[in-house]
């Protein structure tokens, strides 16, 4: 596949595997793009559009296989390669993200936690212990993990990312409340809770507004 796909159908891929995964534990062995896009809401045609990027996995008049497309579908993702991850802060987000992700089922494998603070040391998380952040230049070069969860302080964020980087990194999911930019070597997203929040917020607002003009 040499075109480029737009971010939009990216962001829509992980829908699709979740779906399909449900669909798959219910037992349903196939679905048309019409009654995925009931369960998806997103339009049939759209449906078909972003399968059609990489090449189109249904048949006239049987739909898609459930089970296969989900395979694909996890290909394209890259479910199967088995990244390795490591997390840097072991704070309350850290913690929480790293006790109820299911990594493997994501494509990674979380190898290894790390903070600077010396109380956390040894603090068992999810099956890990919490390791000074002193010793992760040394843990990169024997066990060579592709991404790191940065969950610190904003003022420290830059600095960890950079040295990370020097050390082998070349993905981040970054919680630091701070955008990190990506380059041509480095896969960054950047997870804004707060922005959450405030979408939820317009939409709340825009709701009641509607109910206060139709009401008028």
């Amino acid at each position: 596949m040499n075109k480029k796909v737009s971010a939009s159908v990216i962001n829509r891929l992980p829908r699709y595997y979740r779906y399909l995964s449900e669909l798959e534990n219910i037992g349903i062995e196939r679905i048309s793009s019409r009654d995925l896009s009931e369960k998806m809401n997103v339009t049939a045609s759209q449906i078909r559009q972003d399968l059609n990027c990489f090449g189109g996995f249904g048949q006239q008049g049987y739909g898609y296989n459930v089970k296969y497309l989900k395979e694909s579908i996890s290909k394209i993702l890259g479910l199967d390669c088995g990244y390795k991850a490591i997390l840097v802060g072991a704070g309350n987000m850290g913690r929480t993200f790293a006790v109820n992700t299911k990594f493997e089922s994501r494509g990674f494998s979380l190898i290894g936690i790390f903070d600077s603070d010396p109380a956390k040391e040894g603090m068992d998380i999810g099956g890990h212990k919490v390791m000074p952040y002193s010793k992760v230049k040394s843990f990169m070069a024997e066990n060579k993990p592709q991404m790191a969860i940065l969950a610190v302080p904003k003022s420290a964020m830059r600095r960890v990312a950079e040295e990370l980087i020097s050390y082998g990194i070349k993905a981040f999911l970054n919680f630091s409340y701070t955008e990190l930019s990506p380059s041509a070597d480095v896969a960054v997203e950047n997870v804004h809770l707060s922005d959450s929040l405030m979408r939820l917020s317009y939409k709340l607002s825009e709701k009641e507004r509607n109910i206060e003009g139709s009401e008028g």
